[in-house]
Protein backbone atom coordinates (compact mmCIF):
# COMPACT_ATOMS: atom_id res chain seq x y z
CA UNK A 1 0.00 0.00 0.00
CA UNK A 2 1.98 2.72 -1.12
CA UNK A 3 -0.57 5.59 -0.44
CA UNK A 4 -2.51 4.79 2.95
CA UNK A 5 -5.56 7.36 3.17
CA UNK A 6 -6.44 8.01 6.55
CA UNK A 7 -9.69 8.73 6.52
CA UNK A 8 -10.74 5.37 4.89
CA UNK A 9 -8.29 3.52 7.12
CA UNK A 10 -9.53 5.21 10.54
CA UNK A 11 -13.01 5.19 10.83
CA UNK A 12 -13.32 6.90 13.89
CA UNK A 13 -11.90 10.42 12.51
CA UNK A 14 -14.83 11.00 9.29
CA UNK A 15 -16.36 13.37 10.67
CA UNK A 16 -14.97 15.53 13.32
CA UNK A 17 -17.41 18.26 15.18
CA UNK A 18 -15.23 20.60 16.73
CA UNK A 19 -11.54 20.33 15.57
CA UNK A 20 -10.46 21.87 12.10
CA UNK A 21 -8.69 19.58 9.67
CA UNK A 22 -4.69 20.67 10.19
CA UNK A 23 -5.45 19.97 13.84
CA UNK A 24 -6.51 16.69 13.14
CA UNK A 25 -3.82 16.21 10.33
CA UNK A 26 -0.78 17.39 12.87
CA UNK A 27 -2.00 14.81 14.95
CA UNK A 28 -2.15 11.92 12.51
CA UNK A 29 1.69 13.10 11.51
CA UNK A 30 2.85 12.62 14.94
CA UNK A 31 1.16 9.53 15.39
CA UNK A 32 3.26 8.04 12.99
CA UNK A 33 6.50 9.83 13.54
CA UNK A 34 6.02 8.15 16.96
CA UNK A 35 5.69 5.13 15.31
CA UNK A 36 8.43 5.80 13.11
CA UNK A 37 11.18 6.20 15.90
CA UNK A 38 10.11 3.21 17.92
CA UNK A 39 10.87 1.06 14.89
CA UNK A 40 13.83 2.84 13.42
CA UNK A 41 14.89 4.47 16.18
CA UNK A 42 14.97 8.17 15.08
CA UNK A 43 12.23 9.75 12.74
CA UNK A 44 14.37 12.90 11.47
CA UNK A 45 15.92 11.37 7.97
CA UNK A 46 11.41 11.16 7.44
CA UNK A 47 9.13 13.00 5.69
CA UNK A 48 5.73 12.28 6.92
CA UNK A 49 2.88 13.90 4.30
CA UNK A 50 -0.97 14.43 4.49
CA UNK A 51 -2.79 15.73 2.02
CA UNK A 52 -5.32 18.06 3.61
CA UNK A 53 -7.73 17.51 1.22
CA UNK A 54 -8.69 13.54 1.26
CA UNK A 55 -6.28 12.71 4.18
CA UNK A 56 -3.80 10.53 1.71
CA UNK A 57 -0.67 9.72 3.64
CA UNK A 58 2.68 9.54 1.97
CA UNK A 59 5.79 8.88 4.30
CA UNK A 60 9.70 8.96 2.68
CA UNK A 61 12.68 7.94 4.40
CA UNK A 62 16.32 8.79 3.65
CA UNK A 63 19.49 6.95 3.89
CA UNK A 64 23.04 8.37 2.93
CA UNK A 65 24.61 5.40 0.58
CA UNK A 66 27.77 4.29 2.18
CA UNK A 67 30.79 1.97 0.64
CA UNK A 68 30.47 -1.50 2.45
CA UNK A 69 31.66 -1.92 5.95
CA UNK A 70 31.55 1.81 6.39
CA UNK A 71 27.78 2.13 7.66
CA UNK A 72 27.77 2.96 11.49
CA UNK A 73 24.05 3.78 11.80
CA UNK A 74 21.75 1.62 9.62
CA UNK A 75 18.78 3.54 10.47
CA UNK A 76 21.01 6.94 8.75
CA UNK A 77 22.38 4.91 6.56
CA UNK A 78 22.77 2.29 3.91
CA UNK A 79 25.83 -0.14 2.46
CA UNK A 80 26.37 -0.08 -1.31
CA UNK A 81 26.24 -3.64 -1.79
CA UNK A 82 22.70 -3.74 0.03
CA UNK A 83 21.29 -0.24 -2.20
CA UNK A 84 22.67 -2.06 -5.58
CA UNK A 85 19.41 -4.60 -5.01
CA UNK A 86 17.15 -1.94 -4.45
CA UNK A 87 18.50 0.17 -6.80
CA UNK A 88 21.31 -0.58 -9.34
CA UNK A 89 22.17 3.44 -10.14
CA UNK A 90 22.81 4.55 -6.70
CA UNK A 91 26.78 5.37 -5.85
CA UNK A 92 28.63 6.00 -2.55
CA UNK A 93 27.55 9.35 -1.19
CA UNK A 94 23.90 9.32 -2.76
CA UNK A 95 20.84 9.82 -0.59
CA UNK A 96 18.84 6.54 -1.60
CA UNK A 97 15.25 7.35 -0.43
CA UNK A 98 12.16 4.77 0.08
CA UNK A 99 8.67 4.83 0.99
CA UNK A 100 7.48 3.25 3.74
CA UNK A 101 4.40 1.29 3.72
CA UNK A 102 1.38 1.11 6.31
CA UNK A 103 1.77 -2.62 6.20
CA UNK A 104 5.59 -2.49 6.83
CA UNK A 105 4.84 -1.67 10.79
CA UNK A 106 2.86 -4.64 11.20
CA UNK A 107 -0.50 -5.42 12.62
CA UNK A 108 0.09 -4.73 16.21
CA UNK A 109 1.42 -0.92 15.88
CA UNK A 110 -1.14 -0.37 13.30
CA UNK A 111 -3.48 -1.02 15.79
CA UNK A 112 -1.84 0.60 18.59
CA UNK A 113 -1.65 4.16 15.89
CA UNK A 114 -5.56 3.71 15.78
CA UNK A 115 -6.15 3.42 19.69
CA UNK A 116 -3.81 6.17 20.32
CA UNK A 117 -5.48 8.15 17.71
CA UNK A 118 -8.70 7.61 18.68
CA UNK A 119 -7.30 8.66 22.29
CA UNK A 120 -5.40 11.98 21.16
CA UNK A 121 -8.73 13.23 18.99
CA UNK A 122 -11.19 12.89 21.64
CA UNK A 123 -8.81 14.63 24.31
CA UNK A 124 -8.34 17.27 21.63
CA UNK A 125 -11.99 17.01 20.88
CA UNK A 126 -13.26 17.97 24.68
CA UNK A 127 -10.46 20.65 25.15
CA UNK A 128 -12.03 22.30 22.03
CA UNK A 129 -15.53 22.02 23.50
CA UNK A 130 -14.09 23.53 26.77
CA UNK A 131 -12.22 26.18 24.94
CA UNK A 132 -15.69 27.37 22.85
CA UNK A 133 -17.98 26.88 25.45
CA UNK A 134 -15.85 28.78 27.98
CA UNK A 135 -15.44 32.39 25.63
CA UNK A 136 -19.87 31.81 25.35
CA UNK A 137 -20.42 32.30 29.20
CA UNK A 138 -23.34 34.68 29.29
CA UNK A 139 -24.50 34.03 25.95
CA UNK A 140 -28.10 32.51 24.92
CA UNK A 141 -27.47 28.80 23.57
CA UNK A 142 -30.69 26.91 22.07
CA UNK A 143 -30.60 23.42 22.19
CA UNK A 144 -33.07 20.15 21.87
CA UNK A 145 -34.40 18.59 25.19
CA UNK A 146 -32.63 14.74 25.01
CA UNK A 147 -33.20 13.46 28.67
CA UNK A 148 -34.97 14.42 31.75
CA UNK A 149 -34.40 13.18 35.26
CA UNK A 150 -35.13 14.41 38.38
CA UNK A 151 -32.66 17.12 39.33
CA UNK A 152 -31.17 18.26 36.27
CA UNK A 153 -32.20 18.20 32.28
CA UNK A 154 -29.44 17.08 29.34
CA UNK A 155 -29.75 19.66 26.73
CA UNK A 156 -27.73 18.80 23.34
CA UNK A 157 -26.62 21.70 21.12
CA UNK A 158 -27.05 21.82 17.49
CA UNK A 159 -23.48 20.10 17.35
CA UNK A 160 -24.31 17.34 19.39
CA UNK A 161 -22.61 18.97 22.45
CA UNK A 162 -24.38 17.96 25.97
CA UNK A 163 -25.33 20.41 27.93
CA UNK A 164 -26.76 20.41 31.91
CA UNK A 165 -29.56 22.02 32.84
CA UNK A 166 -30.00 21.74 37.30
CA UNK A 167 -33.24 21.61 38.48
CA UNK A 168 -31.82 24.92 40.51
CA UNK A 169 -31.26 26.56 37.66
CA UNK A 170 -34.41 26.18 36.28
CA UNK A 171 -38.02 28.68 36.23
CA UNK A 172 -40.03 26.51 39.06
CA UNK A 173 -43.11 26.50 36.21
CA UNK A 174 -40.88 24.95 33.25
CA UNK A 175 -41.83 21.51 32.44
CA UNK A 176 -39.48 19.75 29.39
CA UNK A 177 -40.25 16.69 27.76
CA UNK A 178 -37.52 14.86 25.29
CA UNK A 179 -37.34 16.87 21.74
CA UNK A 180 -38.72 20.21 23.40
CA UNK A 181 -36.44 23.68 22.42
CA UNK A 182 -34.86 25.11 25.34
CA UNK A 183 -32.94 28.45 25.72
CA UNK A 184 -30.55 29.28 28.43
CA UNK A 185 -28.08 31.19 29.07
CA UNK A 186 -24.25 29.46 29.51
CA UNK A 187 -23.75 29.85 33.00
CA UNK A 188 -20.17 28.42 33.42
CA UNK A 189 -18.00 25.78 31.94
CA UNK A 190 -15.72 23.39 34.34
CA UNK A 191 -13.26 20.72 33.59
CA UNK A 192 -14.58 17.67 35.62
CA UNK A 193 -12.71 14.67 35.05
CA UNK A 194 -10.86 16.08 32.15
CA UNK A 195 -14.88 15.90 30.39
CA UNK A 196 -16.25 19.94 29.82
CA UNK A 197 -19.17 20.31 32.29
CA UNK A 198 -21.62 22.76 30.39
CA UNK A 199 -23.95 24.22 32.91
CA UNK A 200 -26.70 26.13 31.50
CA UNK A 201 -29.22 28.46 33.84
CA UNK A 202 -32.51 29.91 32.90
CA UNK A 203 -32.85 31.45 36.31
CA UNK A 204 -30.26 33.87 35.79
CA UNK A 205 -30.10 37.87 35.57
CA UNK A 206 -27.95 37.31 32.15
CA UNK A 207 -30.66 35.20 30.70
CA UNK A 208 -32.86 38.23 31.14
CA UNK A 209 -30.36 40.40 29.89
CA UNK A 210 -29.80 38.69 26.64
CA UNK A 211 -33.36 38.15 26.15
CA UNK A 212 -33.84 42.32 25.91
CA UNK A 213 -30.81 42.07 23.83
CA UNK A 214 -32.65 39.96 21.89
CA UNK A 215 -35.90 42.03 21.75
CA UNK A 216 -34.88 45.73 21.87
CA UNK A 217 -32.50 46.63 19.66
CA UNK A 218 -31.76 49.81 21.17
CA UNK A 219 -30.12 47.58 24.25
CA UNK A 220 -28.33 45.76 21.46
CA UNK A 221 -27.25 49.01 19.69
CA UNK A 222 -25.58 50.73 23.05
CA UNK A 223 -28.23 53.68 22.43
CA UNK A 224 -30.17 52.14 26.43
CA UNK A 225 -28.16 50.52 28.80
CA UNK A 226 -29.24 48.13 31.40
CA UNK A 227 -27.99 48.86 34.50
CA UNK A 228 -28.73 46.39 36.97
CA UNK A 229 -31.45 43.24 36.65
CA UNK A 230 -32.88 41.40 40.14
CA UNK A 231 -35.43 38.20 40.01
CA UNK A 232 -37.10 36.23 41.94
CA UNK A 233 -37.64 33.23 38.86
CA UNK A 234 -40.69 33.19 37.32
CA UNK A 235 -42.53 35.33 39.76
CA UNK A 236 -41.02 38.91 39.45
CA UNK A 237 -37.95 40.73 38.11
CA UNK A 238 -37.20 44.43 37.99
CA UNK A 239 -35.22 45.81 35.11
CA UNK A 240 -33.17 49.29 35.83
CA UNK A 241 -32.28 50.86 32.50
CA UNK A 242 -30.54 54.63 31.26
CA UNK A 243 -30.45 56.05 27.96
CA UNK A 244 -27.82 58.47 27.03
CA UNK A 245 -29.88 59.89 24.12
CA UNK A 246 -32.17 62.10 25.65
CA UNK A 247 -34.86 61.38 22.53
CA UNK A 248 -35.24 57.97 23.69
CA UNK A 249 -37.22 56.78 26.79
CA UNK A 250 -35.36 53.84 27.85
CA UNK A 251 -39.03 51.83 29.63
CA UNK A 252 -41.00 52.63 26.30
CA UNK A 253 -38.46 51.55 23.71
CA UNK A 254 -38.09 48.45 26.16
CA UNK A 255 -41.91 47.70 26.73
CA UNK A 256 -42.87 48.40 23.18
CA UNK A 257 -46.21 49.50 21.19
CA UNK A 258 -48.35 48.19 24.03
CA UNK A 259 -45.98 45.81 25.57
CA UNK A 260 -45.11 43.85 22.02
CA UNK A 261 -41.57 43.87 23.26
CA UNK A 262 -42.00 42.67 26.89
CA UNK A 263 -44.56 40.03 26.24
CA UNK A 264 -42.44 37.67 24.26
CA UNK A 265 -39.47 37.94 27.40
CA UNK A 266 -42.45 37.39 29.65
CA UNK A 267 -43.98 34.16 28.16
CA UNK A 268 -40.25 32.94 27.82
CA UNK A 269 -39.86 33.43 31.74
CA UNK A 270 -43.44 31.52 32.10
CA UNK A 271 -45.45 35.07 33.08
CA UNK A 272 -42.81 36.26 35.60
CA UNK A 273 -43.68 39.96 35.80
CA UNK A 274 -41.42 42.80 34.89
CA UNK A 275 -41.00 45.86 36.13
CA UNK A 276 -38.97 48.20 33.29
CA UNK A 277 -37.76 51.61 35.86
CA UNK A 278 -35.93 54.68 34.41
CA UNK A 279 -32.47 54.29 36.53
CA UNK A 280 -30.89 57.56 38.21
CA UNK A 281 -28.47 58.58 40.85
CA UNK A 282 -31.00 60.32 42.87
CA UNK A 283 -31.72 57.25 45.35
CA UNK A 284 -35.30 58.71 47.01
CA UNK A 285 -36.26 59.09 43.42
CA UNK A 286 -34.96 55.39 42.18
CA UNK A 287 -36.19 53.68 45.23
CA UNK A 288 -39.79 55.27 44.38
CA UNK A 289 -39.59 53.81 41.22
CA UNK A 290 -38.30 50.88 42.10
CA UNK A 291 -40.93 50.00 44.71
CA UNK A 292 -43.88 50.73 41.53
CA UNK A 293 -46.18 49.85 40.74
CA UNK A 294 -46.90 51.54 44.71
CA UNK A 295 -47.42 55.38 44.83
CA UNK A 296 -44.58 56.80 47.54
CA UNK A 297 -45.98 59.43 49.83
CA UNK A 298 -42.51 60.00 51.44
CA UNK A 299 -39.29 58.63 52.34
CA UNK A 300 -36.25 58.98 54.97
CA UNK A 301 -32.62 57.90 54.17
CA UNK A 302 -29.80 56.65 56.10
CA UNK A 303 -26.92 56.55 53.59
CA UNK A 304 -24.51 55.56 56.41
CA UNK A 305 -26.62 52.27 56.79
CA UNK A 306 -28.04 52.01 53.95
CA UNK A 307 -31.83 52.05 54.79
CA UNK A 308 -34.88 53.67 53.79
CA UNK A 309 -37.43 53.95 55.88
CA UNK A 310 -40.60 54.70 53.17
CA UNK A 311 -44.00 56.56 53.90
CA UNK A 312 -47.39 55.38 51.69
CA UNK A 313 -50.96 55.69 52.31
CA UNK A 314 -52.87 52.59 53.72
CA UNK A 315 -53.75 51.17 50.16
CA UNK A 316 -50.74 51.47 48.89
CA UNK A 317 -48.79 49.22 51.48
CA UNK A 318 -49.48 46.00 50.56
CA UNK A 319 -48.96 47.08 46.39
CA UNK A 320 -45.09 48.09 47.84
CA UNK A 321 -44.71 44.55 49.66
CA UNK A 322 -45.98 42.58 47.01
CA UNK A 323 -47.10 38.88 46.79
CA UNK A 324 -45.12 36.73 48.81
CA UNK A 325 -43.08 39.76 50.11
CA UNK A 326 -40.73 39.61 46.20
CA UNK A 327 -42.11 43.19 45.22
CA UNK A 328 -40.30 44.85 48.49
CA UNK A 329 -37.50 42.30 48.53
CA UNK A 330 -36.42 43.47 44.96
CA UNK A 331 -36.63 46.90 45.26
CA UNK A 332 -34.08 46.60 48.31
CA UNK A 333 -31.69 44.32 45.96
CA UNK A 334 -32.04 46.86 43.28
CA UNK A 335 -31.04 49.85 45.07
CA UNK A 336 -28.53 48.41 47.71
CA UNK A 337 -31.22 50.05 50.46
CA UNK A 338 -32.62 48.32 52.92
CA UNK A 339 -36.21 48.88 53.06
CA UNK A 340 -39.17 49.27 55.42
CA UNK A 341 -42.57 50.58 54.50
CA UNK A 342 -45.00 52.14 56.87
CA UNK A 343 -48.64 53.44 56.97
CA UNK A 344 -48.63 57.11 56.96
CA UNK A 345 -49.08 58.92 59.60
CA UNK A 346 -52.63 60.26 60.26
CA UNK A 347 -54.30 58.58 57.76
CA UNK A 348 -55.98 56.40 60.55
CA UNK A 349 -59.20 57.06 59.39
CA UNK A 350 -58.84 55.81 55.82
CA UNK A 351 -60.17 52.37 54.73
CA UNK A 352 -58.21 49.60 53.02
CA UNK A 353 -59.45 47.54 50.07
CA UNK A 354 -59.55 43.78 51.30
CA UNK A 355 -58.03 42.71 48.64
CA UNK A 356 -55.06 44.36 49.76
CA UNK A 357 -54.87 41.74 52.47
CA UNK A 358 -54.21 39.22 49.94
CA UNK A 359 -50.73 38.01 51.10
CA UNK A 360 -52.30 37.25 54.78
CA UNK A 361 -55.52 36.10 54.01
CA UNK A 362 -56.53 32.97 52.19
CA UNK A 363 -58.41 34.58 48.49
CA UNK A 364 -61.25 32.27 49.29
CA UNK A 365 -62.14 33.88 52.71
CA UNK A 366 -61.81 37.34 51.15
CA UNK A 367 -64.30 35.84 48.60
CA UNK A 368 -66.77 34.57 51.34
CA UNK A 369 -66.37 38.78 52.99
CA UNK A 370 -66.78 39.95 49.99
CA UNK A 371 -70.11 38.17 49.11
CA UNK A 372 -71.61 39.68 52.12
CA UNK A 373 -70.30 43.39 51.08
CA UNK A 374 -67.82 43.28 53.59
CA UNK A 375 -64.68 44.87 50.52
CA UNK A 376 -62.93 46.98 52.96
CA UNK A 377 -61.37 46.14 56.43
CA UNK A 378 -63.52 48.41 58.09
CA UNK A 379 -66.45 47.08 57.22
CA UNK A 380 -65.48 43.60 58.78
CA UNK A 381 -64.26 45.02 61.92
CA UNK A 382 -67.66 46.85 62.42
CA UNK A 383 -69.26 43.56 62.54
CA UNK A 384 -68.60 41.26 65.20
CA UNK A 385 -67.13 37.49 65.51
CA UNK A 386 -71.22 36.25 65.64
CA UNK A 387 -72.38 38.25 63.23
CA UNK A 388 -70.16 36.99 60.64
CA UNK A 389 -70.11 33.21 61.86
CA UNK A 390 -73.74 33.64 60.84
CA UNK A 391 -73.78 35.24 57.49
CA UNK A 392 -70.56 33.09 56.25
CA UNK A 393 -69.66 29.87 56.12
CA UNK A 394 -66.36 30.72 58.16
CA UNK A 395 -65.49 28.96 61.27
CA UNK A 396 -65.18 31.34 64.26
CA UNK A 397 -61.26 30.74 64.62
CA UNK A 398 -60.79 31.67 60.98
CA UNK A 399 -62.50 34.93 61.56
CA UNK A 400 -61.12 35.99 64.62
CA UNK A 401 -57.74 35.50 62.86
CA UNK A 402 -59.12 37.68 59.93
CA UNK A 403 -60.13 40.59 62.35
CA UNK A 404 -56.67 40.10 64.33
CA UNK A 405 -54.80 40.68 60.96
CA UNK A 406 -57.05 43.40 59.98
CA UNK A 407 -57.07 45.37 63.51
CA UNK A 408 -53.17 45.35 62.85
CA UNK A 409 -53.44 47.43 60.03
CA UNK A 410 -54.96 50.40 61.99
CA UNK A 411 -52.61 49.86 65.37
Amino acid sequence: MSNINLIDSFQEFKDFKNIDRPTVISVLEEVFRSMLRKKYGTDENCDVIVNPDNGDLEIWRTRKVMEDGFSEDDDLEIELAEVKLLDADMEVGDDYIEQITLESFGRRAILAARQTLVSKVLELEKDEIFKKYKDRVGEIVTGEVYQVWKKETLVLDDEGNELMMPKTEQIPADYFKKGDSVRAVILKVDMVNATPKIIISRIAPEFLQRLFEIEVPEIFDGLITIKKIVREPGERAKVAVESYDDRIDPVGACVGMKGSRIHGIVRELKNENIDVINFTNNISLYITRALSPAKITSIKLDDETKHASVYLKPDQVSLAIGRGGHNIKLAGKLTGYEIDVYREAGEEDEDVDIEEFSDEIDSWIIDELKAIGCDTAKSVLALSVDELVKRTDLEEETIKEVMSILKSEFE
